[in-house]
């Protein structure tokens, strides 16, 4: 089995944070939290890193992110841009807003051809993931499946909280085989007076335990997941693509494709906590964590450098 490719998902405005928050320095070395995911994916067995992210930010994400990686490492650039679209569509006037994750991913059909993990440039996963996503693959290699089977790496949600303000996260349903049936997204998670809340501004706000698997957009596919998102991508721009801030999330296509049982999608357990800078006020807190991590032995400090190698 060829080693998996890394897709990172870099595109994004990261409107609520306030900036490019997949290029601020977060690490005790001005580390950026892709730098982790590199890092955690090479040691666990990939190859190779795509990274996918807008031309407008192309000198500043190789000056800020690239120039940091190790000399050794194999990558490409993708470009998500607004009109990249299937034939007959254009962009409506007056889209300013990228058109969401699957459409990042469908950019990248053509840029990787062997298994691959898909994951936020913005957050933190921890290494835990990465491993488990190659040992899926390798017994994907062993036993080949009829339908297309892919993997979601999910995390416990009392672990992806932000002390800062509310969240929204898609919480996981599978069944007694560990596969996925449902992702019911839930917004405004909170805590309240000591109690996990969500759905606060519905007639029906819920608690919830903290111990619900949420999907953190982790995901790991082989390359024919592009022959369903070719699928998907035109009847959604016909139904949504004249709103302005309609996007194709990854997601909610997948919940549909499995709803549909189309596809089948593992759900992988994660040890590790997630890490993230919703908002400007979960940077100072980011930092310490990503401190400690290292002052206990958990990475090294400085992260890589240009002039390590990797593997």
């Amino acid at each position: 089995m060829q080693k998996p490719i890394l897709l990172v998902l870099a595109a994004g405005m990261g409107s609520r944070y306030g900036g490019l928050k997949q290029m601020d320095g977060l690490g005790p070395e001005g580390e950026v939290l892709l730098e982790y995911s590199v890092f955690d994916a090479f040691r666990a067995g990939f190859g190779k890193v795509v990274f996918i992210i807008r031309k407008d930010i192309r000198e500043a994400f190789e000056q800020m992110v690239i120039s940091r990686l190790p000399k050794d490492l194999i990558y490409d650039l993708v470009f998500q841009e607004m009109d990249a679209l299937p034939e007959g569509f254009t962009v409506p006037e007056g889209r300013t807003k990228p058109w969401g994750t699957s459409h990042a991913l469908w950019c990248a059909r053509n840029a990787v051809k062997e298994n691959f993990a898909v994951l936020n440039a913005d957050d933190f996963y921890g290494e835990s993931g990465f491993r488990k996503l190659v040992s899926f693959f390798e017994k994907a290699a062993g036993k080949p499946s009829e339908v297309f089977t892919g993997a979601l790496v999910g995390y416990r949600l009392g672990k992806t909280l932000s002390d800062s303000g509310s969240v929204a996260r898609g919480i996981c349903k599978d069944n007694a085989d560990g596969y996925l049936m449902e992702i019911e997204e839930k917004t405004d998670i909170q805590k309240v007076h000591g109690r996990l809340m969500c759905d606060l501004e519905s007639s029906n706000p819920l608690t919830l335990k903290g111990d619900e698997l949420v999907s953190m957009n982790f995901w790991g596919f082989s390359p024919e997941i592009f022959s369903f998102l070719d699928a998907e991508i035109g009847p959604w721009l016909q139904q949504n693509g004249r709103d302005l801030k309609s996007e194709f999330l990854l997601p909610k296509t997948i919940g549909k494709l499995v709803t549909e049982n189309q596809i089948r999608i593992e759900v992988l357990d994660s040890e590790d906590e997630w890490i993230g800078v919703t908002y400007a006020n979960d940077k100072a807190p980011t930092q310490q964590k990503l401190t400690e991590l290292s002052q206990n032995g958990r990475y090294p400090s400085p992260l890589t450098a240009k002039n390590q190698t990797i593997g």
